[in-house]
């Protein structure tokens, strides 16, 4: 075991300059657990073997009374039961009565009913001692009480005294006289320091072994923690493939370990997912950018003296100077929306924000047929802007999916505390193999179609970022050759 485990006191500790609270605080949880397990131990064993040992002596002390009783009830029966006045003939008995008391570890004295010592039974040097206990027990005895016990000391030795009130006959209330009877404790003392030692050299082996095995018991249960803290630093130093094996998946420990696990499970995807966007980011700019850079060094190698040459090369670059500013901006919008701070709620009528939204969006249209499903007419807390904003995507990304005589439906519906917008359409639809992927940033299913509808690919990823901000989520179902359905659906509060 840890030898910092067994540091006893605030001396030893104290002893390097350290107070109770900062040794505390050095100790590891381990040695923490160990040490309150083991103080734990210590008490219950400490209280059990005292409540142990003062069972054993109450019994010892009881069975000492009994014994006296016994020994004692048929002398004094024969005494006084057989005599007609037992009052009067007190005197002449009592040194008799007593000497027949007396035994070698018993002795005998008679008192009268006034409290005046009558007889001592002792008679040979090996009978104990016996000394008349207090008056006031003498008092409460001639009383009629039948149980007063007195411990007191005589001489060197403690001895244990009962006093049995004489009556002329059993049950009679008048009293006129008490018999003590007194032996010495040194048997029972002796027999209850053997107890003693036995209970406590039985509590100090129960306590090493315990402590043995409780520290046994707490380092197995941490050693996930241990695994865990291994696993953090593997990951701080670049490892996100690290992960800690769950031993008891039942426990708060495995618990743990299995939440960790998940947490850097996810970490490890957002990761990638942050290197495939920068890589992907950089691939959709640089296509371009190249473009750009390839016109302007035509141009500087004198293209612009063919007006029609130029004019051409002038189109593309601003075409793609352009494409630039849609991306821009589209990751200038996902990131706000991320973060939270681009919402602003506010009371609005969603068929009054959809009405308003349908027109416009009839204009992009163009010969298709846009037709709108009204929902119920309620009042909400939203994010105008942002709807919107989410809706036109998934509109331009239905018309640039869908043929001229074609047609799109949208509109809303709400149920249980949920607004749900959406988005459908009867064009093209989406390969089942691409769905998993169309929120990941730059995806294409089919990137010669995007580069001639003008997609970028960051479309269904801000209407993602649009519903999320909103604490919803979006969900999307097509076919091929079929059309595409998307919902957004959101959490609202009333106005």
């Amino acid at each position: 075991m840890n030898a910092n485990l067994f540091v006893p006191s605030t001396v030893s500790a104290t002893a390097y300059g350290l107070t109770m609270k900062q040794w505390w605080n050095r100790l590891s949880l381990r040695q923490r657990l160990a040490l309150l397990y083991s103080s734990l131990l210590a008490l219950l064993l400490g209280v059990l073997g005292f409540g142990f040992y003062i069972d054993i002596r109450r019994f010892l002390v009881s069975s000492t009374e009994l014994r006296i009783r016994a020994q004692a009830k048929p002398v004094i029966e024969q005494y006084i039961f057989a005599q007609t006045d037992p009052v009067t003939v007190l005197p002449q008995i009592a040194v008799q009565l007593s000497r027949d008391l007396t035994s070698r570890d018993t002795t005998a004295l008679v008192f009268d009913r006034e409290g005046h010592l009558l007889a001592d039974g002792r008679r040979l040097p090996e009978e104990p001692a016996a000394m008349p206990v207090d008056p006031d027990y003498l008092v409460q005895a001639l009383a009629g009480h039948n149980d007063i016990t007195v411990i007191q000391l005589v001489g060197e030795q403690r001895m244990f005294s009962l006093l049995i009130p004489l009556r002329s006959e059993p049950g009679a209330a008048e009293v006129f006289g008490v018999v003590q009877m007194s032996t010495p404790l040194a048997p029972i003392e002796e027999m209850l320091q053997r107890q003693s030692v036995i209970i406590v050299a039985s509590e100090m082996v129960i306590l090493v072994v315990g402590s043995i095995i409780g520290y046994w018991l707490t380092s197995s249960t941490l050693r996930p923690l241990r695994d865990l803290i291994d696993a953090c630093r593997n990951i701080a130093r670049g490892n996100l493939r690290q992960r800690v094996s769950v031993i008891s998946p039942y426990d708060e420990v495995g618990q743990l370990t299995a939440a960790f696990d998940e947490m850097v499970e996810q970490l490890e995807q957002n990761f990638q997912a942050q290197r495939r966007f920068i890589a992907d980011a950089a691939h959709e700019m640089r296509t371009p950018l190249t473009a750009l850079r390839s016109g302007l060094e035509v141009l500087l190698r004198g293209a612009q003296d063919d007006p029609q040459t130029a004019f051409c090369l002038i189109q593309n670059m601003h075409r793609d100077v352009v494409r630039l500013c849609n991306v821009s901006e589209q990751l200038l919008d996902q990131a706000r929306y991320e973060s939270g701070r681009a919402l602003s709620f506010q009371a609005v009528a969603i068929a009054d924000v959809m009405a308003e939204f349908v027109a416009q969006a009839r204009l992009l249209a163009g010969e298709r047929t846009l037709v709108l499903e009204p929902g119920p007419v309620v009042e909400v807390m939203l994010d105008v802007d942002g709807i919107k904003q989410a809706l036109f995507h998934l509109i331009d990304n239905a018309i640039q999916h869908t043929t001229p005589q074609g047609e799109i439906r949208l509109g809303w519906s709400v149920e249980r505390g949920v607004v749900q917008f959406w988005v459908a359409d009867n064009g093209e639809g989406i390969a089942e193999a691409d769905l998993p992927h169309v929120f990941t940033p730059f995806y294409r299913g089919d990137r010669s179609r995007s580069r001639r509808t003008g997609g970028t690919g960051l479309g269904l990823t801000l209407v993602q970022s649009v519903a999320r901000a909103h604490g919803g989520e979006v969900t999307i179902t097509s076919r091929l050759r079929e059309g595409t359905r998307v919902v957004i659906a959101i959490p609202y509060r009333m106005k």
